[in-house]
């Protein structure tokens, strides 16, 4: 059973208040923080709302009947979200990602990615627009969201057994209907498509030869991540973690893998390739090794805040300079001044004395998504 706390809200109108420079400057100047890291991928929550209650995201004890959502006005607007992209392609982005919340449940999804798919990098080309789901309807909107120009997609899927994946997403939810999203997305041509299978050891680690068995061969790229302690309602525990070297481990003793390069800086997935030939895996280790240094992504919450760190208890509230009047530029200037003070690297410093305390709680990944 989980401890029933509140959650950090996003919408109590706690968010700190950008900082917009007296001077501003030309918008497309590149902005680093105070590692040097800059600022290259954004990750837009469009949903607080789900209709799975994974253990170690919504868990049904917290998010019950009972929850206080957002309500439809405090969320951002699709007008909103794009004309926030937009200025945040000005200074550097290139990659969108898409997430809930199950952010296939906002309706006319679409259209937000279709209006998405025409902004363009600061070197006129198209963003990179993906979107991560539980692939729940991705049967009934894989043709919408490819017609309308999302380029990939990312699945999450924590096991092939019907019992260990209900009891993960507690709502009783058959493994069959998001394989057959995932075969829908295939169909009407999506490729380099993820999967992502959250492994929590002692639940489903047993799973693990399944799953890479099932997708080795199949053009999906299988991705394994640690349990992570997002939020504070998950019950996180590291003798839960299951280490990433130990699922690699397993993997090669039943399938030969070897290490290959990044497709890219900060990329967060560790990408190993079968010996065979068959295809790719990757490691998502955010607990046992640690990818802060190049860490390269902001978060907006599905109420307009601006994080910094997937484990912040702090955001930034740019949704009340979107509806003050205020100019792109001015907007721009205060993502760089936020950016620029930027110093997060939690899973750096992780440990007895980050977790479990009050003053340490962050903000719940439904809100600002993965």
């Amino acid at each position: 059973m989980v401890e029933k706390v509140i959650p950090i809200r996003v919408d109590e109108g706690k968010g700190l208040t950008p900082s917009i420079p007296g001077q501003l400057v030309a918008a497309n100047t590149l902005t680093k923080d105070t590692r040097g890291r800059p600022l290259r991928d954004l990750r837009i929550s469009v949903t607080d709302r789900c209709n799975f209650r994974c253990t170690y995201c919504m868990p049904k004890e917290i998010f019950d009947k009972d929850y206080p959502y957002l309500s439809h006005s405090d969320l951002l607007s699709f007008e909103e979200i794009t004309r926030l992209t937009t200025i945040f392609a000005t200074l550097g982005v290139e990659k969108i990602r898409l997430t809930g919340g199950e952010p296939l449940l906002r309706k006319n999804l679409e259209v937000l990615v279709e209006m998405l798919a025409k902004v363009r990098t600061t070197v006129n080309q198209p963003l990179d627009l993906t979107l991560t789901t539980n692939g729940s309807i991705l049967r009934k909107k894989a043709a919408a969201l490819k017609a309308a120009g999302l380029h990939r997609l990312t699945i999450s899927l924590d096991g092939l057994n019907d019992d260990i994946f209900k009891k993960m997403n507690d709502v009783d939810f058959p493994v069959t209907d998001v394989l057959d999203g995932i075969a829908a997305a295939q169909e009407v041509g999506f490729t380099n498509l993820k999967v992502n299978m959250v492994v929590k050891k002692g639940t489903n680690d047993q799973e693990i030869i399944g799953m890479a068995k099932h997708f080795k061969g199949s053009g999906v790229t299988l991705r394994f991540i640690e349990f992570m302690d997002v939020g504070s309602s998950n019950g996180w525990d590291m003798s839960q973690v299951l280490p990433s070297q130990e699922v690699a481990n397993r993997i090669n003793a039943a399938f030969p893998i070897e290490p290959i390069e990044a497709n890219y800086p900060g990329e967060v997935a560790q990408r190993w390739r079968y010996l065979d030939g068959s295809g790719e895996i990757g490691f998502i280790s955010s607990v046992t090794q640690t990818f802060c240094h190049e860490c390269t992504r902001a978060r907006i919450s599905t109420d307009g805040q601006m994080y910094l760190c997937l484990f912040a208890n702090e955001g930034f509230d740019f949704k009340t300079l979107l509806r003050s009047g205020r100019s792109d530029l001015e907007i721009a200037n205060a993502i760089m001044s936020t950016w620029s003070g930027r110093n997060d690297h939690y899973s750096e410093i992780r440990g007895s004395n980050t977790a479990g305390s009050k003053s340490s709680r962050k903000v719940e990944m439904s809100y600002i998504g993965g």
